[in-house]
């Protein structure tokens, strides 16, 4: 697929099919994550593949998100802060979200790619998903993402962008045209 078309095409679904996907694409669009930039070439990410229909049940519920039992597969991502933060102290937070969310949108276009769904979840409880999961205390929950294949109901749906002239400034904050 053309970039141009994955990055526009690109959107989040909440109603999958039954149709399960092959979980090697799921791998290959994990393995994508590898090429993002990561702050002193650190890398801090990792990925949990959930396909146990009881724990994606848990997952749905923790997030109050009904929706995300009906996929097939659950990806959370996850980061390891531990050699960032000694690398880079404080600022090192900063590099942890900015390096998770380039990780996660090479993920996504990949899996777009592949022609599979997938809706960014933010809002769970942390302790919650890392009982689940066994992840350890120490470990960052960044997000997570229920897969599948978009059920043929949803894809009547319009998706709405912000225009461009509303998020481009020219040379300060607020200044709407180029030159003078």
């Amino acid at each position: 697929m053309e970039l141009n078309k994955a990055i526009t095409s690109r959107s989040s679904v909440k109603k999958f099919s039954k149709k399960k996907p092959d979980w090697r694409k799921i791998i290959e669009a994990i393995d994508m994550a590898r090429y993002a930039p990561m702050a002193g070439n650190l890398f801090s990410l990792k990925f949990i593949l959930v396909s146990d229909k009881e724990k994606i049940q848990k997952l749905a519920e923790v997030s109050e998100q009904e929706f995300i039992a009906e996929a097939q597969y659950v990806v959370v991502v996850c980061s390891n802060p531990s050699r960032t933060l000694n690398a880079y102290e404080e600022r090192g937070e900063n590099y942890l979200k900015q390096q998770a969310g380039a990780g996660i949108q090479n993920f996504l276009l990949k899996l777009e790619d592949f022609g599979l769904s997938a809706c960014w979840i933010g809002h769970f409880t942390d302790e919650h998903v890392k009982k689940i999961l066994e992840i350890p205390k120490e470990i960052n929950v960044e997000a997570f993402f229920p897969i599948g294949y978009e059920s043929e109901i949803a894809k009547t749906k319009q998706k709405r962008k912000i225009e461009l002239d509303r998020i481009l400034y020219f040379e300060k904050y607020g200044k709407s045209r180029m030159g003078r």
